[in-house]
C-alpha cells in the first residue's frame, strides 16, 4: 500500500460496533483476518450474537 492517500485505503466494518475502520500497515500481512477496530471490541465480541 505504499505512496495510497489515507481517503483511499481499504475499510470494512466491525463486527462488535458496525463503525467501519480504516487499514493500518501493521495489518498489512493479516487485514483478510482483522475483524474488529480495537482492543475494546475484540474483547466484548462474545457478547454480541453472530447476527452481524
Amino acid at each position: 500500500m505504499k505512496g495510497v492517500k489515507k481517503q483511499d485505503l481499504p475499510t470494512k466494518p466491525c463486527l462488535v460496533c458496525g463503525r467501519p475502520f480504516t487499514w493500518r500497515k501493521k495489518w498489512e500481512k493479516v487485514w483478510d483476518e482483522v475483524k474488529y477496530c480495537s482492543e475494546r471490541c475484540r474483547r466484548s465480541k462474545a457478547s454480541v450474537p453472530d447476527a452481524r
